[in-house]
């Protein structure tokens, strides 16, 4: 049970992760991005995945339960592209600034 209700947790935060690339990509802006939020999700998510690697029991399952890491590999990489568009944004908002 506790494994189901970890799954639901990790879609759950993963379902707003490809909105938010997707606002980033159209926006343009990286006004009101925070990296530092951005950093920290990304630090909890590699602790998620380091905590189940090191984890005997879900290891010596791994072939039947191999989606779990699967989902916080998938958050972590649209989390990482949060994060680069934060850093695309930022230089077209300074570029923006300079041309002003």
């Amino acid at each position: 049970m506790s494994e189901i209700l970890e799954i639901i947790m990790i879609v759950c935060f993963g379902a707003s992760w490809p909105f938010n690339v997707a606002k980033a990509w159209r926006a343009r802006t990286a006004k009101g991005k925070s990296p530092t939020f951005l950093y920290l999700i990304i630090i909890g998510y590699l602790a998620g995945i380091a905590a189940k690697l090191v984890n005997a029991g879900y290891m010596a399952q791994f072939a039947q339960k191999w989606y779990v890491l699967f989902f916080y590999v998938l958050n972590l990489l649209m989390v990482t592209a949060d994060l680069c568009l934060y850093y695309r944004n930022r230089r077209l908002d300074r570029r923006a600034a300079a041309a002003n």
